[in-house]
């Protein structure tokens, strides 16, 4: 890490930042080493009219360390670090000389952090360029001044949703908000803005330095502020089911750093953080949400060798919702569409849905009509499948009906270029059986998309038994073209992410079928950290659609001699569509009645058919149970090679159906636990409820050996 020191005779230093070691600026502790030698020859310049913070970079700075916040465990050391950061921040803030931050790339977290301490905020005006505080999303919180020096820039009410939700903004967005002070179009005007703002305030200091200051927004007394902290505390709760360490803990900061003067707030604020460095919770969201994640996008899973090639132009069979979904990320990335369906005002329909959700966007300053027009002129609709040809890729997103299937997959085939690749967005169906309908097994894979498609980030690659590494690779290469997450897995039943996600369906409704209270099911999935109730989210996705792939998969195991595994979850799905007559969400009857005014709420009928016992289990119990039987699902596609990374195992779980993301993924939520511990309660769990939660071989020899899922 450097630091390139230039004082130019009008005595204006500049500090470049530049780490030569790595591609972007970290703060670390050799960053701090170097910046405080920075800092103190500063404070002994003769002459010294004002600094400006820049970098050699295309970032300003990117932030902390994160292989160094993952390896703290240490509190003394870690706080000793941070202090010692956080004191050369306060001695240039207080040098008695404006101080500029000459932002010419992102900002995020502690690199926006070091930019609060600065007098005055120049960015260049790139909608490239990221600013904010997104620490929460690591499950840390803004610990280098972030939560006490934002506050009494722009507010306390304005601050919160910035630090608590960690928004992250685009510079002309970060300006109205307040976050910078000016733009700049290029990086010669950048300086030359910095440069006027410290010839026309020579004697600049930070608000809070100066006598009287005053809270942007009120004071953290006032009235107006009083009905914040009533509200925010319990709003906080009710977003994160009080499973979240570092939005607690960042209210905390500002709410007790209102009452401090500057330098103790900042103190209080080093204890916070500390705490959240060294927490489990931390590293599981850093190792996921940052270097797994981090990892897949960077293409671990994609094969070596081939050249990525953008898809130009892609075919999407079916106009439903996922059909008509896919249509739109395709079209938003510039590529040109086909959308075909049976008939023409079908495929129009499917169209639609892209002017809905652009409209919606006109009307939140999302968008503007000029790119409405420009991204409907790019999508087709058609019934006539003539129009794929010249399609590099074509999606099939027609029912989950095999016969079907096969009739498209033909008919579209015989119009495509040879080299083109078909793609099956099916959640269960096998692709290796679905691919024998096609002229080349090795050009099919699956895509599997989550549905609403514009708004669910994973994408799901499924390789069939005979599908090349080149398909795979312009798979993986539309997927990140349409700026979605991809995982890779082998072909199985289900897949990785519709087979376990099912195991945490059938175990809320098994606890129903043994006499647990239905509302007691429900609050132990949202308290074990799952995003919807396991009773709701059968009903969301159609406790008829279940009973069918429950039935196709027993007529399909039956037929190679095997058995449908008996579940006591099934017994309750075959009840509520064969006697009851209860399919769902769809028909405003399933576990829940769906009033046409007002808000569902559970079946009064429930206790007849599922009675209720005398003897309830414990909430934890349960949430074990809904927790535990994911994870070793997951393990089992590990041992059966379905899935093969640790990074696309914990993505997939969170992204594809929301497994608790403060435990890191169903393999990081082993880790955190222990093998040997886990393995241990697995038993356990088995010897009451049955042998779904008999530990895998696999995790019984990894315990063993000490390893664990990476």
């Amino acid at each position: 890490m450097s630091i390139d020191y230039q004082k130019e005779k009008d005595g204006i230093v500049t500090l470049c930042f530049d780490n030569k070691e790595r591609g972007a600026n970290v703060l670390n502790q050799k960053f701090v080493s170097v910046f405080k030698g920075a800092v103190v020859k500063l404070t002994e310049e003769e002459n010294l009219q004002g600094v400006i913070l820049t970098s050699a970079k295309s970032d300003f700075i990117a932030g902390a360390d994160l292989e160094m916040m993952i390896r703290a465990d240490e509190a003394a050391k870690t706080s000793e670090w941070i202090e010692d950061f956080k004191g050369q921040l306060r001695k240039l803030e207080t040098l008695g000389v404006p101080v500029v931050a000459a932002i010419n790339g992102s900002a995020l977290g502690g690199g926006y952090e070091v930019a609060l301490a600065c007098h005055h905020r120049v960015c260049l005006n790139n909608p490239k360029i990221w600013l904010g505080l997104p620490e929460v999303t690591l499950g840390l919180l803004p610990g280098a001044g972030g939560t006490q020096r934002l506050p009494r820039i722009i507010g306390i009410e304005q601050s919160l949703p910035l630090l608590l939700e960690g928004k992250k903004l685009k510079p002309d967005q970060a300006l109205k908000a307040g976050l910078i002070d000016a733009l700049a179009e290029n990086e010669e005007e950048l300086i030359q803005k910095a440069v006027a703002f410290i010839k026309k305030n020579p004697e600049a200091t930070q608000p809070w330095d100066q006598k009287g200051f005053r809270w942007p927004g009120g004071s953290p007394s006032s009235p107006k502020l009083a009905q914040v902290w009533a509200i925010a505390p319990s709003m906080t709760s009710k977003k994160t089911w009080g499973k979240y360490e570092a939005p607690t803990k960042i209210l905390s900061c500002v709410h007790e750093g209102s009452q401090l003067d500057m330098d103790s707030a900042l103190r209080m604020e080093t204890r916070y953080l500390v705490s959240c460095i060294t927490s489990q919770q931390a590293k599981n969201m850093i190792n996921t949400f940052w270097f797994q994640l981090n990892a897949i996008n960077k293409g671990e899973q994609r094969p070596d060798g081939i050249e990525p090639k953008a898809v130009k132009k892609v075919g999407i069979l079916g106009a439903g919702m996922m059909g008509s979904g896919i249509a739109y990320v395709s079209a938003k990335a510039g590529i040109e569409v086909v959308l075909k369906d049976v008939s023409l005002e079908s495929a129009q329909k499917g169209k639609s849905y892209s002017e809905m959700l652009l409209d919606k966007a006109i009307e939140r300053k999302r968008s503007t009509p000029e790119k409405k027009e420009a991204l409907l002129s790019l999508i087709t609709p058609t019934q006539d499948v003539a129009d794929l040809e010249g399609c590099d890729l074509v999606i099939e997103a027609v029912f989950e009906d095999r016969d079907l299937k096969a009739t498209v997959t033909k008919e579209t085939e015989a119009v495509l270029d040879p080299a083109a690749v078909f793609a099956s967005n099916t959640s269960t169906l096998p692709i290796s059986s679905l691919a024998k309908a096609s002229r080349s097994e090795e050009k099919f894979i699956g895509l599997h998309f989550f549905s609403p498609v514009d708004k669910m980030k994973l994408v799901e690659i499924i390789m069939g038994e005979k599908t090349s590494k080149e398909t795979l690779a312009r798979a993986f290469d539309y997927v990140l073209q349409i700026a979605k997450t991809p995982i890779v897995v082998n072909d199985s039943r289900g897949f990785y992410t519709s087979r376990v996600f099912t195991t945490y369906v059938l175990e809320g409704l098994a606890l129903l079928g043994e006499g647990a209270h239905p509302r007691r099911v429900e609050v132990a999935g949202l308290d074990a950290g799952m995003p919807v109730g396991p009773l709701a989210l059968s009903d969301e996705v159609s406790i008829e659609l279940m009973y069918k792939i429950l039935m196709a998969t027993k007529k399909d195991l039956e037929a190679s001699g095997a058995k449908l595994p008996d579940h006591p979850g099934h017994k309750v799905v075959f009840h509520m569509i064969e006697e009851l007559n209860r399919l769902g969400k769809k028909s405003n009857e399933g576990f829940y009645e769906y009033p046409e005014k007002g808000s569902k709420s559970l079946w009064n009928g429930l206790a007849e058919h599922f009675p209720v016992s005398e003897d309830q289990l414990s909430r934890d119990e349960m949430m074990d149970r809904m927790l535990y039987i994911q994870s070793l699902e997951t393990v089992r596609c590990m041992e059966e090679e379905v899935i093969t990374s640790a990074s696309d195992a914990n993505i997939g779980s969170i992204f594809g159906w929301g497994f608790a993301p403060f435990h890191g993924g169903t393999l990081q939520y082993i880790n955190a636990v222990g093998l040997k511990k886990f393995a241990t309660r697995a038993k356990e769990l088995a010897s009451k409820y049955g042998e779904r939660f008999e530990p895998p071989k696999l995790l019984i020899e990894m315990a063993e050996k000490g390893e664990l899922f990476r």
